[in-house]
């Protein structure tokens, strides 16, 4: 996946309207090198597209992508060999290693949930939580983890949280509002107590988002529904619980984090020769 005008953007607020000044300053404009972006650690990897559109566009031609978005990679693997004019690769650097740092420190997160909840029917869901402007590639990067998507925007589904309850006077008020003025969109609740959940139940809703509840609260939501509904627990949901959600029958972990709070993935570029 690349997102042309997000490579334009991350080159023009490099160069400020200027130019690298080091590069100029040191190298020769005609000067060519050879290098490597390699993986410092191992994971799953996510973002070469868009590494080698930046590269592309500052005008490197010699671009060889040797693994493919999604790959599981172990330190030391090459993943983008280069060769062309040396300020061009230069300047691409860093923009390129920004793109490919993130989206596989989100991919290989992923991952990591994915794994933890293996062997049961529960999904590693992702939120809206999302970078301003990156939204469609983290959540691509989440896809390649193993992860599912959940709303790319506001308009693909409803979802009522308390806000718009206490808005509209109440969950049945709020529920049939959305019915009646989006009759096709699938409907999502957010509920605190298995009190709620219960009022929510005879509205059939498409989902229900199990709020901040423990693991035996939602292994008891998952009794109470006996199959009417789906189920997605959220709030405060760790790493190291995953399982223990997981294995109470919901259908579902949303986990902000994946995209708001991945560590960057190690990688660097090696120059190789001049």
């Amino acid at each position: 996946m690349i997102n042309y005008d997000l490579v334009k953007a991350a080159l023009a607020e490099d160069l400020a309207g200027g130019v690298d000044v080091t590069s100029v300053a040191t190298i020769a404009a005609d000067a060519e090198l050879q290098a490597e972006f390699v993986a410092r650690e191992s994971g799953v990897v996510a973002g070469l597209e868009m590494a080698k559109a930046v590269l592309t566009e500052v005008g490197v031609v010699g671009i060889s992508v040797l693994v493919e978005d999604g790959a599981s990679v172990n330190a030391g693997d090459v993943l983008i060999r280069v060769s062309g004019n040396a300020r061009a690769i230069l300047l691409a650097e860093r923009t390129a290693l920004n793109f490919l740092g993130h989206l596989s420190g989100i991919a290989t997160l992923t991952n990591q949930w994915v794994k933890a909840v293996s062997g049961t029917k529960c999904e590693i869901r992702d939120t809206r939580k999302t970078t301003p402007g990156w939204r469609e590639l983290e959540k691509f990067a989440v896809h390649l983890g193993g992860g599912t998507n959940h709303r790319m925007s506001l308009s693909d589904a409803a979802l009522i949280k308390d806000n718009h309850i206490a808005a509209a006077g109440g969950v049945k008020a709020a529920f049939g509002a959305v019915r009646s003025a989006f009759p096709n969109a699938p409907i999502e609740i957010e509920v605190y107590t298995l009190e709620q959940l219960a009022e929510v139940l005879p509205l059939k809703p498409d989902l229900v988002l199990l709020d901040n509840m423990t693991p035996d609260q939602c292994r008891a939501a998952v009794s109470l529904v006996a199959g009417q509904t789906k189920l997605e627990a959220s709030g405060g949901i760790t790493l190291d619980k995953a399982r223990t959600y997981a294995e109470t029958g919901v259908d579902f972990l949303a986990i902000g984090a994946l995209t708001h709070s991945a560590k960057n993935f190690d990688i660097g570029l090696d120059v190789r020769s001049k």
